[in-house]
């Protein structure tokens, strides 16, 4: 039996560390049960590629799984992101140290002081992103013009700013993985037949408010929506499994209409009101349950 497929034995757990260290809009915690049984559906597979890593909640469970036996890449264009990534994996004691301070003197006026500085040494600036992101409205990750965090305080009884032990186990897992600072074009370039790729892309807002596209400066907008769906092509084409998660949005059933995306439910608590929370439909698309790269070439 390959790795991939003896993961649909196993259920995935919240509390089985190690887990993600970040809280990520659209994380997929809560969805692991259906990425796995997707994944165990692709077959064998050899490299693992994560061109949008955010909080990684799949690469951790197949990580926890013995799924990863030929390496995973993991990327993402936001060089803050991958900062905070490369510091867990190489200076997990500095981060402990640090967020403990963080954790010591958390407060709403002391939270403003350090979103408005951003350190000079790298471990400061990864405590710092762990440290907002833990404490910050609703966990949400969000850039401005200028590149700056800038979400507002997060009224938490008792936040969990510092957790040593996923920390550390976080750290043992990225030991052996290649971290990446770049877009998914080049992620892509890298991937070679019989790979597995997890795009999980910034979603197509399906609200004039939705806030999906803001995790970097500069946004990703229809056009780099586009550009994704034809790299997933390419990818198919290249003999790589692929798999994508995104809204349930016009543009998405139109971009991988070849693909018979399949609707997934998701609970969202983004909205400022409660009454417009719970579940939402989400679009999960992948080129192995349908199309076949032969049936893309020419």
């Amino acid at each position: 039996m390959s790795a991939a497929e003896s993961l649909v034995r196993l259920a995935p757990s919240r509390y089985t560390l190690p887990r993600p260290f970040l809280k990520w809009v659209g994380g997929k915690g809560q969805l692991l049960g259906t990425l796995l049984e997707r994944v165990a559906a692709s077959g064998n597979f050899r490299a693992y590629h994560e061109p949008f890593v955010g909080g990684g909640a799949l690469f951790f469970e197949l990580y926890r799984q013995g799924a990863l036996r030929d390496g995973a890449v993991l990327s993402d264009k936001n060089p803050h992101l991958l900062e905070v990534w490369e510091s867990v994996r190489s200076d997990v004691d500095g981060l402990v140290e640090r967020l403990a301070t963080h954790r010591a003197h958390h407060h709403e006026d002391y939270y403003y002081q350090v979103r408005a500085v951003v350190p000079t040494e790298r471990v400061d600036r990864a405590a710092r992103i762990i440290y907002l992101n833990k404490t910050c409205f609703n966990g949400l990750y969000r850039e401005n013009r200028r590149g700056m965090f800038n979400v507002p305080f997060g009224r938490y009884t008792d936040p969990p700013i510092l957790d040593e032990d996923n920390l550390r186990a976080c750290s043992k897992a990225l030991q052996n993985v290649e971290l990446r600072c770049q877009g998914f074009e080049e992620a892509a370039a890298a991937v070679k037949s019989q790979d597995f790729v997890y795009f999980d892309p910034p979603y197509v807002p399906v609200s004039a408010t939705s806030v999906f596209t803001e995790y970097a400066k500069g946004g990703f907008g229809e056009g780099d929506q586009r550009r994704l769906a034809d790299t997933f092509r390419d990818l198919t084409r290249r003999g790589a499994s692929v798999m994508l998660s995104n809204s349930w949005a016009p543009l998405v059933l139109e971009c991988y209409g070849e693909f018979s995306p399949h609707p997934v439910a998701a609970s969202r608590n983004l909205n400022s009101r409660t009454d417009r929370r719970g579940a939402v439909k989400e679009a999960l698309v992948d080129n192995f349950s349908v199309v076949r790269p032969e049936q893309l070439a020419g």
